[in-house]
């Protein structure tokens, strides 16, 4: 389960936290703009948008977890189970598989408005990466510097939302997830009023209890509420360092912790990586479990001209700064 949001100061930030049981080896992905992306089913694209993001790479093939683009467009895919339905091949539309959604969006688009064009095209189809990487049940947010929108194929077919609240999480669908904040229209950062009864006299006790109610489990309903509440109440300063540290910190209201979800055996499910992209910059802003250091990889400190994929290793254990 992962939860992804967007967040505006002076600049546009997008990001999410990876939640899972175990890890893949992921690493922070740059993909200069002619490294050739091939495709199952369409025209392969040589020359396009120069992306980063967090990927596990795969026979020299980006599967990207999430990622942005040099035009500030960013894209995640977050787990879907139950309600994912990929299609068959369709002769009018272009055919992609899931695993290439992310290259074939950030490749090409700028923006939201050139999104929709090629969304209206498409067709998700169900194929595997390999017979040992199945396709894994996604729906995803993508967001530009001013929009944000999710994607999710399902049953029924391809539904585009609008997402005012630049949030996603897992299951229900969106339109349910967003119903569901009509349930917590009470909740606010001030004080409480009596509210209750006139004929009993009640007083507040204690700072914050404008938020009693405010959903606090892992589930993923819960989580869309809590990071939503979190993310449209947050305030920081403009300055990159004020507004990086305050979305880890709106990430950090809803991540997950060793021991606290029981996957079987000896698997619990973790926050494996929280990441916060500048997409003014083109800066890649990661935390891990084990390592809260915030640590950054600039997509224009390379060659993104050249043809191979740049790959940079997670920095995994903890960085402690002593001061004596």
């Amino acid at each position: 389960m992962c939860t992804a949001i967007t967040y505006n100061t002076k600049d546009h930030y997008f990001g999410r936290n990876f939640d899972l049981e175990y890890s893949y080896k992921e690493t922070v992905t740059i993909t200069p703009r002619n490294y050739p992306f091939k495709f199952r089913k369409v025209n392969d694209i040589n020359k396009h948008y120069a992306l980063i993001g967090m990927a596990y790479v795969e026979d020299d093939y980006p599967l990207y977890y999430d990622a942005i683009n040099e035009k500030g467009l960013g894209m995640a895919g977050l787990n879907f189970p139950g309600n994912a339905d990929y299609k068959e091949e369709q002769t009018d539309k272009d055919n992609i598989a899931s695993f290439e959604f992310i290259p074939w969006i950030l490749s090409q688009c700028a923006n939201l408005n050139e999104v929709k064009d090629l969304l209206n095209k498409i067709n998700i189809v169900n194929i595997n990466f390999s017979d040992e990487l199945p396709a894994s049940p996604l729906h995803w947010i993508i967001a530009d510097k001013e929009h944000s929108i999710t994607v999710e194929c399902i049953k029924e077919g391809l539904k585009i939302y609008d997402n005012p609240v630049g949030v996603l999480t897992n299951n229900p669908t969106f339109d349910i997830q967003m119903f569901n904040l009509n349930n917590y229209m009470n909740l606010s950062t001030e004080q409480p009023s009596n509210n209750f009864s006139k004929k009993v006299n009640l007083e507040t006790y204690s700072r914050g209890m404008g938020g009693l109610g405010l959903p606090g489990d892992l589930s993923s309903a819960s989580r869309f509420i809590k990071a939503t509440f979190t993310k449209m109440n947050s305030l920081s300063g403009d300055s990159e360092s004020e507004s990086i540290s305050q979305f880890f910190h709106i990430l950090g209201s809803v991540d997950q912790q060793r021991g606290c979800v029981h996957m079987g055996d000896n698997k619990y499910e973790i926050t494996i990586y929280s990441s916060c992209c500048n997409l003014d910059r083109a800066i890649y802003y990661y935390t891990t479990y084990e390592n809260n250091q915030i640590t950054g990889i600039d997509m224009y400190n390379e060659n993104l001209d050249g043809t191979k994929l740049i790959n940079y290793n997670l920095i995994l254990g903890q960085q402690i700064m002593m001061q004596n």
